[in-house]
């Protein structure tokens, strides 16, 4: 996003959304589009699609939504069995349209493209050997580090080239690849990211990250690929490959639960609407305050409010309306309409916050930059009080596995108490879950990678690193 949308993109940056289908005899590409639809809340710069007819490989990409970068007549000419789409947010390289994915590429054992959700954090080192060795780079995205990779393997396989790269990668990646004939989706040891994979009514296979973009298609037997595996989508039917040992504990994004998945998401067994409404209730547990109406920031904090409402006895109503389109077109507000900030993407409805002591729930607090504005909206409408009840702990430190929370110096709860906080966007009172009542709500107390929280990393990173790391490096 440009810079004047930072009052209205405070919540953590969604990652990307990949898609990977085979299916023999039908439209691939415009079953790739809606899966890609499905999975627009997790990108909202640039979309992509590949497709191979098992011979020839073509692919189209640009910035923008999902419907805007495809048109009918452009999913026309994308005409195969095998497909792979992207949606992207960018993690690792700015918003410019060299970063768009898929990558694609020609490689002496035929043509590769390459979808990737996460973020390596040895991509660096990576990208500074393959120079060495004259490779040359179109963009500052490690997701062309990956492909590079790649396409110099000299494994006799596909399946032994990815397996020999995913020895090199540390970092989070779910990946769908595809080539001639064949479909490869591939998850990192440490299943930072989802990815899960089905069987389509009409025979095929196709694979997500998400299972309510699977269930668009009409998905059953929707499982998770597990960390380290290769599952290859072909004609030779679904196969699955160990290809490395997984990590253990495992090192899931809890965030994936706290915001970014649709609330149809199941992941890993759990469903992310019901663990939601569980965060909520943990919150209403540990918050013990005085007041009249329980009203949600949507759209993610809609259950936890529901879960809050339901311990604590407070009734729940709406108070905020949303325009779910603002921040996501190209056209600049005028100067006026920029100061409105958040008052261009919510609406307070008066009624139901005049007079009354409200709890306002929402999902984090990352730069700060909305809370304060949104609490003024409310007061502004006549609630007599504001308190602020977060679903998860403070995040105090940046994440370096695909998620774009911003350096230390951009995280409000970095170097200040819950009180300086509280104090700095005017709430009454202000409360963050405990991190244990957070687990409670996953159902798990180990798996999950919170290093957000508390600054323990499932691998050595570089913390002076930023997402635009290799453009910063570039003379």
């Amino acid at each position: 996003m440009t810079d004047h949308w930072s009052l209205i993109t405070e919540s953590p940056q969604e990652e990307c959304g990949i898609i990977g289908i085979f299916a023999p005899d039908e439209d691939v590409a415009r079953m790739a589009f809606f899966g890609l639809f499905a999975l627009q809340h997790r990108g909202q710069e640039a979309a992509g699609i590949a497709v191979s007819d098992g011979n020839a490989m073509s692919m189209y990409k640009n910035v923008g939504l999902v419907a805007q970068v495809f048109k009918p007549e452009t999913l026309t000419g994308l005409q195969g069995h095998y497909a792979i789409g992207h949606t992207r947010y960018s993690t690792t390289g700015s918003s410019l349209i060299r970063n768009a994915q898929p990558f694609m590429i020609e490689t002496m054992n035929g043509p590769l493209a390459l979808a990737h959700n996460g973020n390596l954090v040895n991509s660096l080192q990576l990208r500074d050997e393959l120079l060495r060795q004259g490779v040359g780079f179109s963009s500052t995205s490690d997701s062309e580090v990956m492909t590079m990779m790649l396409a110099r393997d000299a494994g006799a396989t596909w399946e032994e080239r990815i397996k020999d790269a995913m020895g090199n990668w540390v970092g989070a990646y779910s990946l769908t690849l595809l080539t001639r004939d064949c479909v490869y989706a591939v998850r990192d040891p440490w299943g930072f990211r989802p990815l899960c994979v089905g069987l389509l009514p009409g025979g095929g296979y196709a694979v997500a990250s998400e299972s309510g973009a699977l269930r668009t298609l009409g998905c059953e037997a929707i499982r998770d690929v597990k960390p380290g595996e290769i599952v290859a989508l072909s004609s030779n039917a679904l196969t699955v490959t160990q290809a490395v040992p997984p990590v253990s504990p495992s090192a899931r994004c809890v965030f994936e639960h706290i915001y970014f998945a649709r609330p149809d998401q199941t992941w890993d067994g759990v469903n992310v609407h019901a663990v939601r409404q569980k965060l909520g209730e943990e919150l209403a547990r540990e918050m013990e305050i005085a007041a009249d109406v329980v009203i949600p920031i949507p759209d993610s904090s809609i259950p936890a409010a529901i879960g809050f409402a339901r311990v604590s006895g407070i009734a729940y109503n709406d108070g905020f309306v949303k325009n779910r389109y603002v921040g996501r077109t190209f056209i600049e507000p005028t100067d006026s309409l920029r100061k409105r900030g958040v008052g261009m993407k919510f609406n307070v409805i008066n009624e139901n916050v005049l007079g009354k002591r409200v709890i306002m729930i929402d999902d984090s607090i990352v730069r700060g930059n909305t809370t304060g504005p949104l609490i003024k909206l409310l007061k502004n409408a006549g609630a007599s009080e504001v308190h602020v009840a977060i679903t998860c702990p403070p995040i105090v430190h940046p994440c370096f596995m695909g998620v774009d929370m911003g350096t230390y110096d951009d995280l409000i709860a970095h170097k200040r108490s819950v009180n300086e906080i509280r104090q700095m966007v005017q709430a009454d009172s202000l409360v963050y879950l405990s991190l244990a009542g957070m687990m409670r709500a996953v159902g798990r107390s180990d798996g999950y990678c919170q290093a957000c929280f508390t600054g323990t990393y499932p691998v050595p990173v570089d913390v002076s690193s930023a997402k635009t790391g290799f453009e910063r490096g570039k003379k």
